[in-house]
């Protein structure tokens, strides 16, 4: 197995937008989004181009985070709506020639599963190996947390982040105590199993494909990843066989393992060595027009993951996520715009998450919301217009499942859209410019020339080559030796003169070679 396999094509040029489902859209005025609030939004999805959807968790939860600690992976949480809601959301995606992935947890379920709830059972069943659990409620599992004491069963059960979430049971890879069962044990083969079922009953149903949560964090004890990638190669060989369109996006941070492993695409985290947030998210952002950061670390690493993909940069850089500060906590309006140039200039598939394409802001002093403690600011309402609550919900204000950026002059999509001025505007021709441009799309190749003030990289595919010029600083710039035709421009103006490009502060410049 290796990373030459064919992705589906609609993947070639996909531009995602992550929604948070809870804060999207409420069509019920129940204060939380839905489904149907969703399906309402497709056609401002589409209008400012994107193609395809992430959906983060909407399966029915206790919520203690966010969706994250599934309860029923067959059944849609009942404040979004229905199955049948969520069948036709990917059918009006796909009637608009959009495609939708679902958010797929495959590592912990929530306490309240009846998986888990079988598995604390003293007498052995069909569930007892269904998680990670130790022999006696005396011996911890090493190096993990892990919940003890609340059951008949002895033992302890590992956790796989917070601790209502307890760990399902893909074996070890080299077992070192009786309770560590091998991978191919009985438990850990019906857990993988019970994956692919999930997966086929959601694709049958219409879903586009998955982006993986944690995806790298199955097989414990895992030598190098070495477990983990082949139990993703076995998953690999059935949706090859039984859904070989369906999509596969890793929450990995290692392209090397997860392209092998059978996913077609990994995200470059916001967490480990990636130095994305010396981009976005620290003192000194690159994108400031302080012209203090420093691309330089983030390139090294870039460049190092692209080349264990072989060159086909199927590397995902999202402008931010649920996890993530907003890009507007530490960027301004003008620095937010050539960000995106950068974000959708780039190979592999860009992620849009809701509201950052109108500035969104992080709202700040937020008490905790279903697990999001420092994240909850990045989890407000989307704001639609200047109605009641922003145009989200028709609910009281203070019945709002995360409140809203109170601001007077809180951005929102209506204003924007109206605006050719605006950060929406100019996504929408960002998106535009990549869509039509072979060069910018996903597989395009990529060659960086500078990793300073500016950022400097030719993108190419086939006989089309167009250098990007990422210039955040409030200073102009020369850059010698490119010469051609400027088709786009962000911020400031460019030229091309005697052989070499002059760009204004704060801009960025697309010139086709």
């Amino acid at each position: 197995m290796n990373n030459t396999r064919k992705q589906p094509e609609w993947l070639d040029n996909a531009v995602f937008y992550e929604i948070y489902p809870q804060s999207f859209n409420d069509t019920n005025g129940d204060g939380i989004g839905d489904i149907n609030g969703i399906i309402e939004k497709l056609d401002y999805i589409q209008e400012l181009g994107c193609t395809a959807i992430w959906l983060n968790p909407c399966f029915k939860s206790p919520f203690g985070d966010a969706g994250y600690d599934v309860e029923d992976y067959y059944t849609v949480a009942p404040r979004y709506g229905t199955n049948e809601d969520l069948v036709r959301l990917f059918n009006e995606a796909h009637n608009r020639g959009m495609h939708v992935i679902l958010d797929l947890v495959p590592g912990h379920t929530a306490v309240t599963h009846e998986w888990f709830r079988q598995s604390m059972k003293a007498e052995q069943n069909e569930f007892t190996d269904r998680y990670v659990w130790t022999d006696s409620i005396w011996e911890e599992p090493q190096g993990m947390c892990c919940i003890k004491g609340i059951s008949d069963r002895d033992g302890c059960c590992a956790v796989n982040f917070f601790s209502h979430q307890p760990a399902l049971n893909y074996g070890f890879y080299k077992p070192e105590r009786p309770w560590q069962q091998p991978m191919d044990a009985s438990g850990p083969i019906a857990t993988r199993e019970a994956l692919k079922d999930i997966m086929r009953f959601w694709l049958s149903a219409g879903c586009d494909g998955f982006r993986v949560d944690m995806a790298g964090s199955l097989v414990k004890h895992d030598e190098n990843s070495k477990g983990t990638i082949a139990l993703w190669q076995n998953i690999r060989t059935f949706l090859d066989e039984e859904f070989p369109n369906a999509a596969m996006v890793s929450e990995w941070g290692e392209p090397d393992k997860s392209l092998i492993g059978g996913f077609h695409m990994d995200f470059l985290l916001h967490f480990g060595p990636s130095h994305y947030n010396d981009l976005f998210r620290c003192p000194e952002p690159y994108f400031s027009k302080r012209g203090k950061g420093s691309a330089k670390e983030f390139i090294a690493a870039y460049k190092a993951n692209y080349a264990k993909t072989d060159g086909k940069g199927l590397i995902c850089i999202p402008s931010g996520n649920h996890d993530m500060d907003r890009l507007a906590r530490t960027l301004d309006p003008d620095e937010i715009r050539v960000a995106f140039a950068f974000l959708l200039s780039m190979p592999g598939a860009p992620f849009i998450y809701y509201g950052d394409e109108i500035g969104m802001r992080y709202v700040e002093g937020l008490t905790s919301v279903e697990g999001g403690y420092g994240r909850t600011g990045s989890r407000s309402p989307m704001q639609w217009d200047k109605g009641l609550n922003a145009g989200f919900s028709s609910a009281p204000k203070s019945n709002l499942y995360i409140q809203q950026d109170e601001s007077t002059d809180r951005p929102d999509a209506e204003s924007q859209c109206a605006d050719e001025s605006s950060i929406r505007s100019e996504v929408k021709r960002l998106i535009a410019l990549r869509m039509a441009n072979p060069a910018l799309q996903s597989k395009g190749r990529i060659e960086f020339i500078s990793d300073g003030y500016p950022l400097v990289y030719k993108r190419s595919c086939d006989d089309q080559t167009i250098a990007v010029i990422i210039n955040p600083s409030a200073q102009s710039t020369i850059i010698p030796d490119i010469s051609g035709r400027v088709i786009h421009t962000v911020g400031g103006a460019a030229s091309t003169e005697n052989g070499a490009v002059t760009v204004e502060g704060c801009t960025a410049a697309f010139v086709e070679l």
